[in-house]
């Protein structure tokens, strides 16, 4: 009897190990508590299961009309857990994403359909995931092992996780992407596949659009951290960013890209690049690369000019 309960087990144990990785995952998705403050309505599945990264939590916003008849574009948008409500983050900010959403929706449509996938980060994980791979690896390898971050008196390596970023694309595009088209009303193709984010965010989503052309038709790159680090001096990684756009960069004829950035707090690091940077986006046909005079590096700041770039990829085609 024994071993008949074992042999059962272990015929249900390979059954299961052995699905077809295309087979749909069973996730609970459950809704968010409405504040006062929350536009719209959210969903959030947690520990998002992935062969790729660490699982990790998955907010996703649909606007107040959101239905079955309806076809929706979807913004993919890093730190997702920054995006929505200021009471649950850290530094008690927000993006404000569905407020800012749901008023431009409710102006004479002047966005497209559209709804929200808020990747949350892994706070220990975050530089190695948003740091994008290939860029790093054109550089020597002492020049990789020399680039030292100081925190609380201690030096230690930013990427002592090894760079994950081709990976956490990866999760994107094959797992989470699928997940999304299957159980919402999306619009599938490139011209309504968008990604957006800050800082290392916004590294990442540049990183995005270059790796997947045939994915994304548009990134928006907030205060884009193009020190990599918290080194300015002989840092090696804004050349190395700008040698791999100008080789990857999609034609601007067919894809959309936003870069903006402030002038404050770490901000202020990101003005002696910002020359190079738009010489290169010109050379490629992209004119976007905006400076928020007094603007800090902050979701306050970010939220308060998201307007921009959201009007900018997500133009409604009735306009």
């Amino acid at each position: 009897m024994k071993l008949l309960i074992y042999l059962l087990l272990l015929s249900l144990f390979s059954l299961y190990s052995c699905k077809d990785e295309n087979t749909p995952i069973a996730l609970v998705t459950h809704e968010v508590p409405k504040s006062n403050s929350i536009s719209g309505k959210l969903l959030q599945i947690n520990d998002f299961p992935s062969k790729y990264i660490a699982d990790r939590n998955i907010t996703i916003w649909l606007p107040d009309d959101y239905n079955s008849k309806k076809k929706y574009a979807v913004l993919y948008m890093h730190d997702g857990q920054m995006l929505f409500d200021s009471t649950k983050t850290w530094n008690k900010q927000e993006w404000k994403v569905d407020e800012t959403l749901s008023i431009l929706n409710n102006k004479n449509k002047q966005i497209k359909d559209v709804i929200v996938v808020g990747i949350w980060n892994i706070s220990e994980l975050r530089h190695s995931e948003y740091f994008p791979q290939k860029p790093f690896y054109y550089l020597s390898k002492n020049q990789q092992d020399s680039v030292l971050v100081h925190s609380k008196g201690h030096q230690y390596h930013f990427f002592e996780k090894g760079i994950q970023s081709d990976k956490y694309l990866k999760f994107i595009v094959q797992e989470l992407k699928p997940y999304i088209d299957t159980h919402f009303n999306t619009l599938t193709d490139r011209d309504n596949t968008t990604i957006m984010g800050s800082s290392m965010g916004g590294l990442i989503s540049m990183y995005a659009l270059c790796e997947y052309p045939s994915v994304f038709g548009g990134a928006a790159c907030l205060s884009t951290h193009w020190t990599g680090t918290v080194a300015v001096k002989n840092n090696p990684f804004p050349d190395a960013f700008i040698k791999y756009m100008d080789a990857h960069l999609p034609s601007s004829t067919t894809h959309q890209l936003y870069f903006d950035y402030g002038t404050k707090t770490i901000d202020r690091m990101y003005l002696p690049i910002q020359t190079k940077i738009d010489s290169l986006l010109h050379r490629h046909g992209y004119s976007l690369n905006l400076k928020f005079e007094g603007d800090e590096h902050t979701e306050k700041a970010w939220s308060k000019r998201l307007e921009t770039p959201v009007k900018y990829l997500l133009k409604s085609n009735d306009k």
